[in-house]
């Protein structure tokens, strides 16, 4: 009996506890600091205790988020944070997603990544320079501290509600999709990551050098993290896709801007790392690709969880307003001290800027060129309408049109360029030979192109785009079949990079392709329809069965059957829906989908009111537009190829030319 009394009491004390845990790790963040900076005038004393240290606070946040959860799972409403966004009938999954669908509590998910990666450098670094894995160390000690401060202080997720709630608010109707519990987490890996070699760009500038194995120490760093940041993308995108209801799957929105460009960053410091490791080039860039990968990873952070810019993609309720501006200073800090560095220390770094531009290290140079200029179109059309409103009091809007006309032209020109760079040799290229080995791939390019140019309502921009889609798809292969065919199987091993960088690439076209053939051939119909009607729309007939009425655990569904047939009989059932649910008072659209290959038939019930005999409805056929996300796992498949790839293998394999 009093064993059972004692087990209420603790966890009863749960939310004080998880508190007292983040404190006792920023007193270690703390004294880890010291630590460090004692050992880097002392040799090895207290560099083994700081790197134990890394792991400790890795496992107090753990702990800490832990008890977060479990005040979820078990709707304890004395906590403000769980009374705010979670609900006793929810449930258990959406409980869990909620931890991380409001303001506080990611941000805990967002400290408990750092100090994961933290911990992870900590452990394997054994062949980094000593005074080099130190300085790393301290970059990330105080990254680590300054968010512990700001969580403690400004948006302490344990904060207790006196007297409790009787019951929760519950989570945002929008966010009770499965999708949730891995997107966000996803994304925050993929901005978090970055860190790392965020902390090696640090530690380069202030010993003024870059080590040999720079490359090699900061290469798998950025791997992971650009690929838990695809996925993250990938994901997000299609819960947009099939949870928003409007049809698409990218809006131009500011929080889906903010996640694109450390993407394009990241891609152009993957390739300038290839460049720096193979002819010494591009030393500075890559320190500053670095640093402006993770300060908009920052900057990303900043925007999607704070309401400082209006974004279909805020869903999180946000109750402390003017933790944005210590977010804002925090991360306006951290930037500008490392720009700072970078400017009075950049000089010490000696490189060689003379290049052949026909040649590989000049496609490469020439893609990170136009990837930071895409990025910089983004951060503007993004970040201008706050500026100019709050510095001038005038409000605009940067819609599709602007990204489209601008960013759109330049990655087709980016693109078309992407097939080139494979074939080239290092310091020299022979065109001769590349046009020999790409001629195929330019054919089947030009086909495409006049093939949906005639049969395509002569759309020249998307047929264009299709013909560059198709060229990228062919080159990529040709890469990697002359990869398969003309490596001896002896040597295998030396190709594996060459096959991720190429699966990489095939894995662009494949989304491209998939992005224009949407945009070029959808088909929409809004339409009326009462029981028993049956339209015909895009090669199919489809039949409008009935509705019935469904009970979830904390939802009332309205759910709409279709049958869809082709005259060979039925191809399948379609069944779309509205969610209402009373006790957050919202209510979200359930898309019905049929898959057709990589294409998919789109229902969408409009309006509020639901007939018993007739339903408003837009149907969207969308050609190809699973190759929208497939191309994506391409993309991570080619990652992940290319970290099976031992060290010693990659330097072989990056200057070695089929």
């Amino acid at each position: 009996m009093m064993k059972n009394i004692e087990q209420k009491i603790w966890w009863s004390m749960a939310p004080e506890i998880g508190y007292f845990l983040l404190i006792l790790a920023f007193v270690f963040s703390l004294y880890q600091g010291a630590v460090l900076l004692f050992s880097l005038f002392h040799k090895e004393e207290g560099y083994m205790l700081a790197r134990l240290i890394a792991i400790l606070i890795f496992i107090l946040v753990g702990l800490s988020f832990f008890l977060l959860v479990y005040a979820y799972i078990i709707s304890d409403f004395s906590v403000f944070n769980v009374a705010l966004n979670s609900h006793s009938e929810e449930p258990l999954f959406f409980k869990i997603s909620a931890v991380w669908g409001n303001y506080a509590g990611s941000m805990l998910l967002w400290i408990l990544f750092l100090t994961f990666f933290t911990a992870i450098f900590s452990l394997f670094h054994r062949k980094l320079p000593v005074h080099c894995a130190k300085l790393v160390l301290i970059s990330q000690c105080v990254i680590v501290s300054v968010f512990l401060c700001f969580i403690l202080f400004t948006s302490n997720p344990f904060q207790r509600l006196d007297p409790p709630a009787l019951q929760g608010n519950g989570l945002n109707p929008i966010l009770q999709d499965m999708s949730i519990l891995w997107h966000p987490p996803l994304l925050y890996l993929g901005y978090v990551g970055f860190s790392i070699s965020f902390s090696f760009s640090i530690a380069a500038l202030i010993e003024g050098k870059l080590d040999s194995g720079f490359c090699g120490w900061i290469r798998p760093w950025v791997l992971v993290s650009w690929s838990f940041l695809t996925a993250g993308i990938i994901s997000g995108s299609y819960w947009a896709y099939y949870e928003l209801g409007w049809g698409g799957y990218w809006f131009w929105d500011p929080v889906e801007n903010v996640s694109l460009m450390p993407w394009l960053s990241s891609t152009a410091l993957l390739h300038s790392i290839i460049v720096l490791e193979k002819k010494k080039l591009l030393k500075k860039w890559t320190l500053f690709l670095a640093i402006i990968t993770f300060s908009l990873c920052l900057l990303g952070t900043l925007i999607s969880r704070s309401n400082l810019l209006t974004s279909v993609h805020s869903f999180a309720t946000y109750p402390y307003p003017s933790s944005a501006l210590v977010l804002l200073f925090i991360c306006s800090f951290l930037i500008g001290c490392t720009l700072f560095l970078f400017a009075f220390r950049a000089h010490l770094i000696k490189e060689t800027i003379l290049f052949q531009p026909f040649s590989r290290e000049g496609a490469l140079i020439f893609n990170n060129c136009f990837l930071i200029i895409a990025t910089g179109i983004i951060f503007l059309g993004t970040l201008f309408p706050l500026f100019l409103e709050t510095f001038m009091g005038i409000k605009i809007a940067v819609g599709a049109t602007f990204f489209n006309l601008t960013f759109c032209p330049l990655m087709l020109l980016i693109l078309g360029v992407l097939p080139l760079g494979p074939f080239l040799s290092w310091s020299k290229g022979d065109i001769f030979l590349m046009a020999e080995r790409l001629w195929l791939s330019l054919a089947i390019a030009l086909a495409v192109f006049f093939y949906f140019y005639i049969t395509g309502r002569k759309m020249f921009f998307v047929s264009s785009g299709l013909g560059i889609a198709s060229w990228v798809v062919a080159g990529s292969i040709a890469h990697i079949s002359r990869t398969i065919f003309r490596t001896p199987f002896f040597s295998w091993k030396r190709s594996i990079s060459f096959l991720g960088s190429s699966c990489a690439h095939l894995g662009v076209g494949i989304t491209l392709f998939g992005i224009l053939s949407v945009s070029g051939f959808t088909k929409e119909l809004l339409v009326n329809l009462r029981v028993g009607d049956i339209v015909f729309f895009a090669g199919k007939y489809i039949c409008f069965q009935g509705y019935d009425i469904y009970d979830g655990p904390n939802y009332q569904e309205y759910r709409l059957h279709f049958v869809m047939m082709t005259r060979k009989g039925i191809r399948g059932n379609i069944v779309a829906s509205r969610r209402f649910f009373p006790l957050e008072g919202g209510q979200t659209t359930e898309v019905g989908l049929l898959y057709d290959g990589l294409s998919q038939y789109y229902i969408v019930v409009v309006g509020d009111a639901l007939d018993q005999k007739k339903a408003l409805v837009h149907i969207f056929w969308k050609p190809h537009v699973l190759s929208i996300w497939l191309g994506g796992v391409f993309m991570i498949l080619g990652v992940v190829g290319f970290l099976s790839c031992p060290r010693d293998v990659v330097e072989i394999n990056d200057g070695f030319v089929l």
